[in-house]
Parts: C-alpha cells; sequence; structure tokens
C-alpha cells in the first residue's frame, strides 16, 4: 500500500483518518479538526461510532477535487522547462512513482485503481507504455540533466510481475530514467506473489526498500477482507527477503479489518515483532467510497463491519507501548522504526518537503516544480495518449505560495514534530504566527504542544493526526470533497 498519494482519484477519498472521538470541552470541541461526511466533504460534526464511508486519509493539499483539465497546460509548462517560477530549480529533488496497477484480486478495502488477473501479453503492453512515457520524459527540458533521488514502484501489487517481467522493465525503462544511483528505490510486494527467484530479482534491479503488505496474521480475516494471501505465504517469503538482504524492510498492517478482535490485533503485533523488520506501518482502516465494502454499505443498507474509531485509536495506542518494547518508536502517526537516527524512508521525507516527483502509469499522481498534477485514470485512455505522443496529464492545479506552505506543513505534522526554522527559512513564515489559532485549539485540547522552535503533537494527537489536519485548511476546502 502506497504511504502517501492513492493511485487513482475517482477510486481514492484519500485524506486522513476522520471520525472523531465525543469531546468533552468547549476547548477540545472546538478543536478536533475536521471529519468527512458521507459524501466525502469534511464536516465539523464529531462522530465516536462506527467506520462510515466517505473518511479519507490527507495525502496532499489543495484537495484533489479541485484540480481542473484547466490546469493541465501548466503541468506541461513546468516540464518544459517554465514552471509558474520562471525557471527550472535544479536543487529540488528529483523523485519518480511508477504505478504497477495489476493484482491478483481487489480487496474489498481497496480504492485504487487496479486490474485483476491480467495476463503477459497486457503486462507487456503496459511496460511498452511505461516505456514510451520515460522516453518523453528523458528528452523533456524540466527533467534533462537531473539524477533521480529515489523512486517508488506502487500499486496495485508491482510484485505481480514475473521476474523476467521485471527484468525486461528494468531494461527498458533505464535507459530513459535510471534509478540505479538513487538513493532509494521502494517496491510494493504481496506476500503470496512472491518466490525466492523474484526475490533476488529485485535486489538485482536495485531495490533497496522493500514494502511487504502483510496487514493482517489470520487466514480468516484475510480471506473475508479479500485479501489474495495467506499467512503461510507471508512466512515463506520473509525467509526468501531476509537471505536477500536489502538494506531496509518495512511491513504493513491495518487495524480493524472485517473480523478484527483485540485478541487478534495482539497476535498481529507479536508475529510482526518476531518478524523483526526495520519498519512497521499500521493503517487504521477507512472506507473511502468506491470500495466493495463501501458499496455494499451504501447498496445492501448493511452497518459498517469496520472497527470504530475508538477502537482503532485505541489499538493503535497499544502498538506504541508493544513495539517500543522491541526498540521501536514512532516516525509519524502511522509508522514505526528501529530508531531515528536510521529511518531511511526518502520518498516520504522528500515529498513532505517540496520535492519534485515524476508520475508514471495510469492514474499516478504527481508534483513537479510547484504544479500538482495526474495522468489519466483508465488504462485504455493511458496507454492511447503515450501511443500517439501525447501527455498522459488529466487535472492538475497550481497551489499558492500560502498553500505549498500549508500542504508541507500538515504533512510533516503527520511525522509527530514540526520544526519552525526551515518554514521561516523557505517561506519567510513564523508557523506560530501563522497558525496561531488552531495551535491555540489544538494546545487546548491535547493534542500538541509549541516547544520553544518545534511543534509536537502528544500521544493523543499522534493517535488521530490526520483529524487534526483540516483545521489548517483555507476556509474555502474545509468542506469540499476531497477527491
Amino acid at each position: 500500500m502506497p504511504d502517501l498519494a492513492p493511485a487513482d482519484a475517482d477510486a481514492a477519498d484519500q485524506a486522513l483518518p476522520n471520525r472523531l472521538p465525543v469531546v468533552d470541552s468547549a476547548a477540545e470541541a472546538k478543536s478536533t479538526g475536521d471529519g468527512c461526511d458521507s459524501n466525502g466533504s469534511t464536516t465539523t460534526t464529531q462522530a465516536k461510532g462506527s467506520t462510515e464511508v466517505g473518511s479519507y486519509f490527507v495525502s496532499n493539499y489543495p484537495p484533489f477535487s479541485q484540480w481542473t483539465k484547466e490546469a493541465v497546460p501548466a503541468a506541461l509548462d513546468a516540464l518544459n522547462g517554465k514552471p509558474p517560477s520562471g525557471a527550472i530549480d535544479p536543487s529540488i529533488p528529483l523523485g519518480l512513482y511508477i504505478h504497477i496497477p495489476f493484482c491478483r484480486k481487489r480487496c474489498k478495502f481497496c480504492y485504487f485503481r487496479v486490474y485483476t488477473q491480467q495476463n503477459a501479453k497486457t503486462v507487456r503492453g503496459y511496460v511498452d507504455s511505461l516505456e514510451a512515457e520515460f522516453a518523453k520524459l528523458e528528452n523533456t527540458p524540466g527533467v534533462q540533466g537531473r539524477e533521480l533521488e529515489f523512486a517508488y514502484f506502487g500499486g496495485g501489487t508491482p510484485s505481480y510481475l514475473s521476474s523476467k517481467q521485471l527484468r525486461s522493465m528494468r531494461d527498458k525503462l533505464q535507459t530513459h530514467l535510471n534509478w540505479e544511483t538513487a538513493r532509494e528505490v521502494t517496491f510494493e510486494c504481496e506476500p503470496g506473489t512472491l518466490n525466492e527467484e523474484k526475490v533476488q530479482t529485485l535486489k538485482e534491479i536495485g531495490v533497496t526498500r522493500l514494502s511487504l503488505g502483510i496487514e493482517n496474521f489470520d487466514d480468516t480475516i484475510l480471506e473475508v477482507n479479500g485479501r489474495a494471501h495467506l499467512t503461510p505465504e507471508v512466512y515463506q517469503a520473509w525467509e526468501w527477503i531476509k537471505a536477500a538482504d536489502f538494506p531496509q524492510v518495512n511491513i504493513d498492517l491495518i487495524a480493524g479489518m472485517i473480523g478484527e478482535t483485540d485478541e487478534n490485533w495482539q497476535r498481529n503485533l507479536e508475529e510482526a515483532a518476531k518478524l523483526e523488520p526495520d519498519n512497521v506501518t499500521v493503517y487504521q482502516m477507512e472506507l473511502p467510497h468506491n470500495t466493495i465494502i463501501s458499496k455494499e454499505i451504501k447498496e445492501l443498507g448493511v452497518d459498517s463491519p469496520i472497527a470504530d474509531w475508538d477502537t482503532k485509536r485505541r489499538w493503535m495506542d497499544e502498538t506504541i507501548d508493544f513495539l517500543a518494547g522491541y526498540g521501536y518508536v514512532p516516525s509519524s502517526g502511522n509508522e514505526f522504526v528501529k530508531s531515528r537516527e536510521n529511518d531511511r524512508f526518502v520518498y516520504r521525507d522528500s515529498l513532505w518537503r517540496g520535492a519534485d516527483l515524476l508520475a508514471t502509469g495510469v492514474s499516478s499522481f504527481g508534483h513537479f516544480q510547484g504544479v500538482h498534477y495526474q495522468n489519466l485514470d483508465k488504462i485504455d485512455d493511458y496507454q492511447a495518449a503515450v501511443a500517439a505522443g501525447d501527455w498522459p496529464i488529466n487535472r492538475a492545479l497550481v497551489p499558492s505560495k500560502h498553500q505549498q506552505l500549508i500542504r508541507e506543513f500538515v504533512l510533516q505534522l503527520k511525522e509527530g514534530r514540526v520544526h519552525v526554522r526551515p518554514f521561516r527559512e523557505k517561506f519567510g513564515v513564523d508557523l506560530r504566527e501563522e497558525f496561531a489559532e488552531p495551535l491555540k485549539n489544538q494546545t487546548a485540547a491535547g493534542y500538541l504542544n509549541v516547544e520553544g522552535d518545534e511543534i509536537v503533537l502528544t500521544r493523543k494527537g499522534l493517535l488521530q493526526t490526520d483529524s487534526l489536519l483540516p483545521e489548517y485548511f483555507e476556509e474555502q476546502f474545509k468542506r469540499v470533497r476531497y477527491t
């Protein structure tokens, strides 16, 4: 599961989890952040109960729903060396996102653009389209002469590709955009798609950070939620991964899946700790509109089968304490690492500080020299565009300087600690003054503290960081659909 951007706008009401607990005081009521109603709009209604359809996870700003076709020329200008600032800033780190939209099956909670059970011919055709897009980017003035700092293979299931297909993709794509010099190359894997040869191939093609989507260690829960793998495949894949000795390995878990219980969540933590990964990422289950679960709730009128927000936040609270006993510390509201000093998630850290990200593949999101953009979100449209030699960009937005400030602040707040000085140097703004009112409100509510030159989330704030962020949005974006 990707750590930041949704792979598909139609298919991803993506922002932060956001049903909030009942509040106990006037100060807290003023400052719990906005939730998300069943239409995907933010709302100030506080909800303690079920995880309702429309909850979302913040990964960008302004909201994706504000991006338009009319702004696409601005994205093209930026790529062609004419960004809003007037000139390309080569000092900005350059990253690459490659979307691989294929999966063995669609999980019931999935909100990304995916295509299931595709044959080798379809995969080969898609890689050919990626190559055409890469070749176009290679000769683009805004990209020429710049080296990649990081790359991220997301999906979908990138590990759906066979070893032969992975090598072919590497050989075709790296002739245009070479990730061999990148500080980090992340690759998402589904356990059941791996074998020993494929794991070795991932190391061979330059992967430095492997992310394994375990989600749960209970076969019944995996099956009920539509996952393609079972736990024996997790343990077998882990043996191959450890033997390959990747510089960094992350595992994903999801709190609040259908059928989740206190006992099962405790077992998940115990099994995760036994594996001793470098990173553990824990997502709190959400229900964006396009998931199978959401459609069943809306069409059949059934109750939400997902754990309520109080329960999921309690499990996250227990997770912090449990993993601390094994040497893990939070590096964000949902990520745990062996030590902050050795935490090397270059993709996240760079994006949340304004790095450029080239979006490649169907429905992928990017940000280039001050312009947000997203590719066409249907595979046929995407492939037709690149075959014709056109840019496959579907929509874009040029954020103002103030909106760039908000974007970087709210994303970095997810790390639990924001330093004021870098924002003053970059934007000429003191965060403590710029956001004085929401900071005051959230301090009074017990979510954060302003400690000298740092804004630091409390444990309470860390458990529900995403629900706090809309309070920093501009007024016109607080109650709009996120995607």
